[in-house]
């Protein structure tokens, strides 16, 4: 009985090329036929792209939060710290007790090229309200702490010389702190206490933002900070401590000169060796401390999404094995194929095409659920999270190279099949 050669599929023409429309559609096709294995196969590829889009975005939020923070107090800021450096990390308080009022006014009288001097000096304390009370951080400062530190008053006016000389108990409460203590009431003109001292609230500074910012603290004049508040003296009781000391030099260019000569001028004063092997402060500026943090929150990021990467190593293996299912469920169909006149070529592609569907599938809807991530993160108002085209673009292209590489081998196996074997196959 001659055989019904209008039911076999006509060959395929190779000098025609590939017909690129029709492997992708038999991908999918072949891929919806089993809906459920082909979503669990993509479920390592979704909480892969997922997790790196998030985390790229969060990381980047970060970061440009906190370069926000600094240079809105001004990139040629200055702050000399008690204190070795090599006692601990940048940016980190001390209880070191070697900077004084005495060497404030000393920098001062060097003439630099600077907007100001403004020493500090503060503690935790309870501020305590009619209604309410907080913790927060209390601190002494000068005048030029205003100008300094770019403080903008919202509500009222900052302190003035008069007040500071006189020691007046007089307050300016950061956003967060006046808003805590106050709600939407008054503020302006409100006593306060603060170790049962009364202080009159005279500003409320503008919000700033951001996680210990100026919105958390409160500032009163550093003389009645140094009569009431405990620790204000050295040891030998003849001068007064101060926390910090803060300058802003006036160009940009001028920051490393400054910088030096008034560590010149402290080793002098406090007796010092003059290669600084012994001091005893530490002088940092914004624009080194800017550079730094943003070199740790990129490379904290990048670790982060290479952590979250493996997940995608994860979900190719399951590629790879879901792939290898599939050629052996297939087989008796690739020997038909190829009985008709299909190449091994065409084999090999439709099978990779097959890999690349599961992982760029995947990876459409890790992308989706990573900006939801993201979205719900800004919404939070913790930090602006946005997921950029070039994070989506690389976990995309990720996701790709994933399919790629790990369908690969399951393609060449199910391409090198013989077709007589294949047929064979139960």
């Amino acid at each position: 009985m001659a055989m019904d050669t209008t039911k076999l599929l006509p060959p395929l023409d190779s000098a025609s090329g590939v017909n690129w429309l029709e492997v992708t559609w038999m991908a999918f096709d072949s891929l919806m036929a089993n809906k459920v294995r082909s979503a669990l196969t993509m479920l390592g590829v979704i909480i892969g792209v997922a997790s790196v889009v998030a985390l790229i975005a969060i990381g980047t939020g970060a970061s440009e939060s906190i370069t926000g923070q600094i240079t809105s107090i001004g990139t040629n800021l200055m702050m000399v710290m008690p204190g070795s450096s090599s006692n601990r990390a940048p940016g980190m308080s001390t209880s070191a007790r070697t900077l004084t009022l005495d060497d404030a006014k000393a920098i001062e009288a060097l003439n630099l090229p600077i907007v100001g001097v403004g020493p500090q000096f503060g503690m935790t304390a309870q501020i305590v309200a009619p209604a309410a009370d907080k913790n927060v951080t209390i601190t002494g400062a000068a005048v030029a702490a205003q100008t300094i530190q770019n403080l903008t008053v919202a509500n009222g006016r900052f302190f003035n010389e008069d007040e500071v000389k006189s020691a007046s108990a007089v307050i300016v409460l950061g956003s967060t702190v006046a808003k805590d203590l106050f709600g939407k009431g008054q503020v302006i003109g409100q006593s306060v206490r603060i170790r049962d001292q009364t202080f009159r609230v005279i500003g409320v500074l503008e919000s700033k933002g951001g996680a210990g910012s100026v919105d958390d603290t409160a500032i009163v004049p550093i003389t009645i900070a140094h009569q009431r508040f405990p620790n204000a003296r050295t040891p030998d009781g003849n001068a007064y401590v101060v926390s910090s000391i803060a300058l802003a030099v006036k160009n940009k260019e001028d920051v490393d000169a400054v910088q030096s000569r008034i560590g010149i001028l402290l080793r002098e004063r406090h007796r010092l060796k003059a290669n600084g092997s012994e001091d005893d402060f530490n002088i940092m500026n914004q624009a080194s401390m800017l550079s730094m943090l943003t070199t740790i929150t990129t490379l904290l990021t990048a670790l982060l999404a290479a952590i979250a990467g493996i997940s995608l190593l994860v979900g190719g293996i399951g590629i790879m094995n879901i792939m290898l299912v599939s050629v052996t469920e297939r087989t008796r169909e690739i020997g038909l194929r190829k009985a008709v006149g299909a190449q091994s070529r065409d084999i090999l592609l439709q099978f990779i095409f097959e890999a690349i569907a599961l992982s760029l599938s995947g990876g459409v809807i890790g992308l989706a659920l990573g900006s939801i991530v993201a979205l719900l993160v800004t919404l939070s108002g913790l930090l602006s999270a946005s997921v950029s085209l070039g994070a989506a673009a690389l976990a995309m292209g990720f996701s790709v190279a994933v399919g790629v590489f790990f369908g690969i081998y399951p393609a060449r196996r199910a391409s090198r099949l013989n077709p007589i074997d294949a047929l064979r196959y139960e």
